[in-house]
């Protein structure tokens, strides 16, 4: 799957950005996984104003090597891995903390392998774009002037053997 074909490149306001990572409840030694890591901005933030360690997975060859000259940039190539690859293809049982900025058609595609790959209390931060069958721990609000943001916070439930149901 191409994914660039499936998602423009939107970058998350800063402040949204922010209010993601806090409500995923992010400090040093929190795993953050950004799918579609378009320019790389949560992943920077996360490491550096939050101490998290950091992976992006960026298919879109101009978009990973903007990244990658970020992280140089900010010195960050130690808390920041980037993976140039189909994030459908990616492993991601590592991340506590999974942030999304794709779109809704995209999030139900990636409900099976999520429920199959993140651990039990990993969260997944969405901006934007729920995930249609799953119910939020949280929803919030967040104003970017002259836009309104949402955040859609789902924590993974235990392990189920038919998946999870809302």
């Amino acid at each position: 799957m191409s994914f660039g074909l499936d998602v423009p490149f939107v970058p998350t306001p800063e402040p949204v950005v922010r209010r993601m990572l806090e409500l995923a409840d992010v400090k040093r030694g929190t795993v953050v996984y950004d799918l579609g890591a378009g320019d790389g901005r949560i992943l920077i933030i996360a490491a550096k104003d939050f101490g998290a360690t950091a992976v992006g997975v960026e298919a879109h060859p101009g978009r990973a090597a903007l990244i990658e000259k970020r992280i140089a940039e900010e010195g960050l190539a130690d808390k920041i891995t980037l993976i140039r690859d189909d994030f459908f293809k990616v492993d991601v049982s590592k991340a506590d903390v999974l942030a999304l900025y794709l779109l809704t058609s995209v999030d139900q595609k990636l409900e099976p392998k999520l429920e199959k790959e993140l651990k039990p209390g990993a969260k997944i931060v969405s901006h934007d774009f729920p995930f249609p069958g799953w119910v939020p721990e949280r929803v919030e609000r967040v104003r970017d002037t002259p836009f309104e943001h949402q955040i859609y916070v789902y924590v993974m439930p235990p392990k189920r053997q038919q998946g999870w149901q809302a």
